[in-house]
């Protein structure tokens, strides 16, 4: 029977092919032709599919496909977006004098730690120190002046001219006081923030100005990331969305969230700002430092393959073979599938699997719709 068989399909297959077809010049007629011409290619494999299948069963010395499987995999599934990005910090300045001179004296070193309001630097006040003694001596005067030419106009004695100038006089000299007390006060630099001394540009002696830096202060207990963004991402990424943060230069990874979106998409690149806070309380992290940034814009639970199982037939349709047991013979089955978003060789399936299905692995390539297999 299985000699047959064989010889009716040879037969079949050589009178086919010996047959001249006759080439029109109609469209119709060609469209026709092709038409008829699929079907009997989906016929012969059909043909071909029961012979084969025949033959296996009748013949004990055939070799069955040998293959392995893997269950489909049900999982949460994240998809990221990866740019890069610099670490910046709200508490990393430059020190600038409010009013020139000279630096009489350095309090601090580089690396130092300081707290709010200790005084780094001292410019050169003794001009302001010298007016302020000047003004102290004229204001004592002004001052007892004042209180006896009150204590006679409380009696009605003298004239209000006299009380009201040694009153001006008392008050403008308290006020120009101040003024100097003020100024004296900027010629010292003082921290606005607790924070460490990173760098302290001139030496002792040297003139500073208002436009000049003298010490650079920091605090990294407290950083953030800042990366850009293509307009495109806009509907996906929001305040909250996921993130991991890689710096590969000191081989630190940290989880993060985006805490800040901007508003302002640039016309040059067409891209917008995030901004991710990180926690930096072992100083590791620093100002400038570059990160690998991978944001989560797509997120689900379902099934998820290997995207290496994926293939694609004749029509571009994406498709697996799983394995069925029918009759107790396992069959390799192609099932068309619709991807959603891969991943790190890894794909999420919409449409087309379920999680009760195991995938061809090992040998998906070498079997065909229908065919018995065997597994290791």
């Amino acid at each position: 029977m299985r000699t047959s068989i064989i010889t009716l399909l040879l037969i079949y297959l050589i009178t086919s092919c010996n047959e001249k077809a006759e080439v029109s010049s109609d469209i119709q007629t060609l469209q026709t032709q092709k038409t008829s011409l699929k079907n009997q290619i989906d016929s012969l494999s059909a043909q071909l599919k029961v012979v084969e299948t025949q033959l296996s069963k009748l013949d004990p010395q055939k070799k069955l496909t040998l293959i392995s499987t893997i269950p489909v995999e049900l999982k949460n599934f994240k998809h990221f977006v990866e740019i890069q990005g610099e670490v910046k910090a709200d508490k990393n300045i430059e020190l600038k004098p409010e009013l020139g001179g000279t630096i009489k004296a350095i309090y601090v070193k580089e690396g130092s730690r300081v707290s709010a309001g200790q005084t780094i630097m001292q410019l050169d006040d003794s001009t302001i120190q010298n007016s302020i003694s000047e003004l102290n001596t004229q204001l004592n005067l002004a001052k007892t002046t004042y209180e006896r030419q009150k204590r006679l106009w409380d009696q009605k004695i003298g004239s209000e001219m006299q009380y009201l100038q040694a009153k001006t006089q008392k008050e403008s000299l308290e006020n120009s006081l101040n003024s100097l007390y003020t100024q004296a006060r900027k010629m010292k630099i003082k921290a606005p923030f607790s924070g460490i001394v990173d760098e302290i540009f001139p030496n002792k002696g040297e003139l500073t100005s208002p436009q000049t830096a003298v010490a650079r202060l920091m605090n990294l207990n407290q950083v953030y990331l800042e990366a850009e963004l293509t307009e495109r991402y806009l509907p996906v990424v929001k305040i909250g969305s996921e993130a991991i943060l890689n710096f590969p230069s000191i081989q630190v990874e940290i989880s993060s969230k985006i805490s800040q979106i901007s508003n302002y998409i640039n016309p040059d690149n067409r891209s917008f700002k995030v901004k991710l806070d990180i926690p930096n309380k072992d100083r590791k992290i620093k100002p400038n430092l570059l990160a690998d940034l991978k944001i989560v814009d797509f997120n689900k639970e379902g099934v998820c393959i290997p995207s290496t199982l994926v293939q694609q037939d004749q029509n571009g349709q994406d498709f697996v073979y799983v394995v069925e047991t029918e009759n107790n013979e396992k069959k390799a089955i192609k099932k068309l599938i619709t991807i959603e978003k891969e991943y790190k060789n890894e794909a999420f399936i919409a449409q087309g699997l379920t999680g009760n299905d195991i995938l061809i692995s090992q040998g998906a390539r070498l079997v065909k719709n229908g065919e018995i297999v065997t597994t290791n």
